[in-house]
């Protein structure tokens, strides 16, 4: 790793660190329909998943089967895409739970709380699982900063940008689930969750084995995270903001 790839790794985790920090304030991604910037910025999230992530998962395939061993038998054969799969069911877990806590809480039947009043937020107990979820997911992503399968200044770019909007969009998700103790707690965690993740890679290292575990995990969130919004019908989602982010995106990254 070059000298020079430290620091911008650093002016990276600030970045990332400054979307949870800025994305309650931003009021022009208000609104029905779905804002162009947050399908945007959700295309060239799953353009880097699928494009740079995936690809990637087949390269660490080989590592990640020698640390689950020959216990697993032909479960080692597909092990990255077993860890991608609980990725995206461990996010979409706990998105049902958000939604159901809302529902309830709103009094009305347990739906997926798009029709739960706008300042009814979750519970307590739903808050703090998500929080706890999402700042370890933050954290690996501060962690991957200084650790990923590809390294180098460019690879380190497109990763912090395909985060930084990433982080745009599961923000604006928890600011709706959650409400005022998202905006007075809950990003504050999630800053100091990047930060933590990015400080422990610096004086850690782990196997690239674990690194494409945890790569392939990441990529399991993002998607499920980025399509939960996207995808219903009622969110009136922009699909030329969301096709245009992602082609786009995917043409840069093609150039790596």
């Amino acid at each position: 790793m070059t000298g020079v790839v430290p620091i911008l790794a650093t002016l990276a985790a600030v970045l990332l660190s400054a979307v949870h920090v800025v994305t309650p304030a931003l009021r022009f991604l208000d609104g029905s329909p779905r804002s162009v910037w947050l399908s945007a910025a959700g295309g060239v999230a799953v353009a880097y998943v699928f494009v740079h992530f995936l690809p990637e998962l087949a390269a660490g395939e080989t590592s990640v089967g020698r640390m689950a061993g020959d216990t697993l038998g032909g479960f080692s054969e597909r092990h990255v895409y077993l860890i991608a799969l609980g990725g995206l069911m461990a996010f979409y877990g706990l998105d049902r739970l958000a939604k159901v806590d809302r529902s309830r809480r709103a009094g009305i039947p347990v739906t997926d709380a798009r029709d739960a009043p706008a300042e009814v937020g979750t519970g307590a107990g739903v808050f703090w699982i998500h929080m706890v979820s999402f700042g370890l997911y933050n954290g690996l992503v501060g962690y991957l900063l200084l650790h990923r399968e590809m390294t180098g200044p460019i690879s380190l770019a497109f990763f912090t940008v395909a985060m930084a909007l990433h982080f745009v969009v599961t923000d604006y998700g928890l600011n709706e689930d959650h409400k005022a103790a998202y905006r007075t707690i809950g990003r504050w965690l999630l800053v100091v969750a990047v930060l933590a993740g990015f400080v422990l890679g610096a004086i850690t290292a782990v196997s690239d084995a674990a690194i494409a575990a945890l790569t392939t995990f990441l990529g399991g969130g993002v998607i499920l995270n980025v399509l939960k919004d996207e995808v219903p019908s009622e969110r009136q989602s922009r699909f030329w903001a969301f096709a245009l982010g992602g082609a786009g995106y995917s043409a840069l990254l093609l150039t790596l």
